[in-house]
């Protein structure tokens, strides 16, 4: 049997009642559905796709979200392809879009990634388990919000250059949930380039230091806080954090609020 849905995209799309052979092409979505318990039915994914370890170990990769390999994909016999307006391509899912259902998400608020939780759920046939998860999401992340108490941000994606989350992405999202004021939210661009010196001028309370895309490091750390060695006074917290609990969404949202709890300890009494 087939049912048509739409994708985040409002696109109407015909799948199978119950797909069978599923393609993921973004690595937050691959870790949902298996946590749906949807083991058989994922046969594709990503070389990002590194959760759970084991699938990714055993799983036919698809190339990675940017470039991704077709030819494997038609090997695979796809019923159902999930892919997701920023991770992938336009000119992938374009393309990929004429030979299978191709379901799109567009995740760019915590409620959205609630939403995404749902509407998979209803797209494989896990609907039970995805509205238990949701349920127990939203409980979660509403007792921490605010808790970062409305301190100032800059959060570095990316070293040389120095990229940040701005507005209008996930991170951003998850950084005002907390309670915390992001200052390139004024910049161009939602992955804006940054010089030394603004991020001196801006003075953040807290640089944040992504484990993802760029993998900082503790010497990263230390060079960034030369920045201020000759400063005397209150100088930015310059912390490394785990991007995956700051950008990913799916079933990651589970982890992420016990994470802010013990994150935000360490400034208590600042």
């Amino acid at each position: 049997m087939v049912k048509t849905v739409r994708d985040h995209l409002a696109r109407k799309i015909e799948v199978p009642s119950k797909p069978r052979r599923i393609v993921s092409l973004v690595p937050s979505q691959t870790e949902l559905l298996f946590d749906l318990g949807l083991d058989e039915e994922v046969v594709g994914l990503t070389k990002f796709c590194i959760h759970p370890r084991e699938k990714w170990r055993t799983l036919p990769r698809v190339g990675g979200t940017k470039d991704v390999k077709h030819d494997v994909i038609a090997s695979l016999e796809p019923d159902l392809i999930i892919a997701n307006k920023e991770e992938n391509t336009e000119d992938d899912v374009r393309k990929l879009m004429k030979d299978y259902p191709v379901w799109v998400s567009d995740v760019r608020s915590v409620e959205d990634g609630f939403a995404l939780v749902r509407d998979i759920g209803e797209l494989t046939g896990a609907i039970t388990r995805a509205a238990t998860m949701k349920q127990q999401m939203e409980a979660s992340w509403n007792e921490i919000k605010g808790i970062g108490q409305n301190r100032t941000v800059v959060y570095l994606i990316w070293n040389n250059p120095l990229m940040v989350a701005a507005a209008d992405n996930f991170i951003h999202a998850v950084l005002d949930w907390c309670g915390l004021r992001n200052l390139a939210i004024t910049l161009d661009g939602r992955y804006p380039e940054v010089r030394h010196e603004w991020l001196y001028r801006a003075r953040p309370d807290i640089v944040l230091l992504s484990s993802e895309p760029f993998p900082f490091k503790e010497k990263h750390q230390n060079e960034l806080s030369l920045l201020w060695a000759d400063e005397e006074g209150d100088k930015p917290a310059i912390e490394l954090t785990d991007g995956e609990l700051f950008s990913w969404y799916g079933s990651r949202l589970l982890h992420a609020p016990a994470y802010f709890r013990e994150f935000f300890k360490r400034f208590e009494s600042s």
